[in-house]
């Protein structure tokens, strides 16, 4: 027996050990998975009081995993199997849910577990409770597909895909919509691998006019089992993903721009910043007119204000014709640099709306001086990034004057290529510093 296995095993008698184990190709023992397991799907009525000691074990489990110690988890779930044999109706049927995903995940960090091990596991709790069959069945396929096992993934999904059982099938339908649309996903896989070898071969060999036949049976069988899905309600990044592109590469613009769109804006779905940079990069990819591209960013802009696309929608917004428009721009730049991430960006400092500077400026005057303009950033910044520092230093300047620190360190440095620019930026905040000079 292994040391796993004597672990696992090692809180009870010798002679329980020998009835109640069941050894797995692995090697691996597992005590609880074929007496606990077994005797519930036989319909075993054992009938004791485990609500105590299931409760504390349940507790015992959760720490044990939040601290990573998968053994330790392990042991105590042979105890908490227990509430498969529940009197308590309501947990009894709770129970094969919470111990599917108890244990999936001691199995899948546990380091002497494998794949056979979570088969063995998987097979056994897809059929305690018909309502957990599709949902065991996805989540095992998703292992599947995590070890590089596609094969084996898509097998599992369509077994799951016919799944039925009176009139549960119907609470099961988003489930097996989920279901058919990994089986898509895995198609597009297929469908993408082809792709880039076809790019190799010579449109007139009959090896390219097969691949593209093949290539568009797996388009099409990815068609039909996304559609379903991405019409649901909900964030399915990945799947719109896919069936766009391959929409694009068969020319059909049309309907990928009304996906992109209906995935972005109907209200039944949920807000999603993905699904309006998804659009935003399509639209920018069919040179759509700037207005369209405005009114994509702005939603984005309303959801993720520190999003790096805000930078482009700050450009469009600065040649926009309309005085609001650009002020808005502003707006946008000064909300990007209010955030640490972006502090060190240097298109987010050039900009040059200096009467709008005033304003927003108000709100952030008694602590962008600690945040961005210290003595200590000026410092930092110069050793790093000198083409960066040049552009803080310039609005430092415009903001609190000549007398800031963070100007006046970078007006000593002695830089011969830079000497000439830093001239011109004294000059410049002369002219426009919006305050009077002053020591910060």
């Amino acid at each position: 027996m292994s040391d796993f296995s004597e672990e696992l095993t090692k809180t009870i008698s010798e002679d329980d050990q020998v009835e109640t184990s069941v050894l797995t190709g692995t090697g691996m023992y597992f005590p609880w998975l074929q007496k606990h397991l077994e005797t519930v799907v036989t319909g075993g009525k054992k009938k004791k009081d485990f609500a105590q000691t299931t409760s504390a074990c349940l507790n015992f489990i959760q720490e044990a995993l939040l601290k990573h110690e998968w053994q330790q988890a392990a042991e105590y779930m042979y105890s908490y199997l227990q509430t498969l044999e529940d009197s308590d109706t309501y947990k009894k049927q709770a129970a094969p849910e919470v111990i599917w995903r108890l244990g999936s995940e001691i199995l899948f960090y546990h380091p002497k577990s494998n794949v056979e091990t979570f088969n063995t596991f998987a097979d056994r709790m897809k059929n305690i409770g018909v309502l957990n069959y599709v949902k065991i069945s996805l989540q095992h396929a998703l292992y599947l597909m995590h070890h590089g096992m596609l094969e084996d993934a898509n097998r599992n999904l369509s077994q799951a895909e016919t799944w039925r059982y009176g009139e549960k099938s119907s609470s099961q339908e988003i489930l097996i919509n989920l279901v058919q649309a990994y089986k898509g996903l895995l198609q597009y896989y297929t469908w993408s691998k082809k792709k880039a070898e076809l790019s190799k071969l010579d449109e007139n060999d009959y090896a390219y006019s097969s691949a593209t036949q093949s290539m568009l049976s797996d388009s099409w069988k990815t068609s039909v089992n996304i559609c379903g899905l991405i019409k649901t309600p909900g964030v399915w990044d990945p799947f719109v993903k896919s069936y766009v592109e391959m929409l694009e590469f068969y020319g059909d613009q049309d309907e990928a721009r009304k996906i992109l769109t209906n995935y972005a804006y109907d209200e039944k779905f949920p807000s999603n910043p993905n699904a309006h940079i998804y659009l935003y990069n399509f639209l920018k990819k069919e040179k759509a007119p700037r207005a369209k591209l405005l009114s994509v960013l702005k939603n984005l802009y309303q959801i993720v204000p520190l999003h790096r696309l805000m930078l482009e929608f700050h450009m469009l917004l600065r040649k926009s014709e309309k005085e609001e428009l650009r002020k808005l721009g502003l707006k946008v730049l000064f909300g990007v640099l209010n955030f640490a991430g972006c502090t060190k960006n240097i298109t987010a400092w050039k900009y040059n709306r200096l009467a709008w500077v005033q304003e927003e400026w108000n709100s952030r005057k008694s602590w962008w001086p600690t945040f961005h303009f210290s003595y200590f950033w000026a410092k930092s910044d110069w050793k790093e990034d000198t083409d960066l520092t040049c552009e803080k230093a310039f609005i430092a300047g415009i903001l609190l004057g000549k007398g800031c620190r963070y100007f006046r360190y970078i007006l000593k440095q002695d830089h011969q290529v830079l000497k000439k620019k830093i001239k011109r930026m004294k000059k410049s905040v002369k002219k426009y510093s919006i305050v009077n000079p002053g020591v910060y």
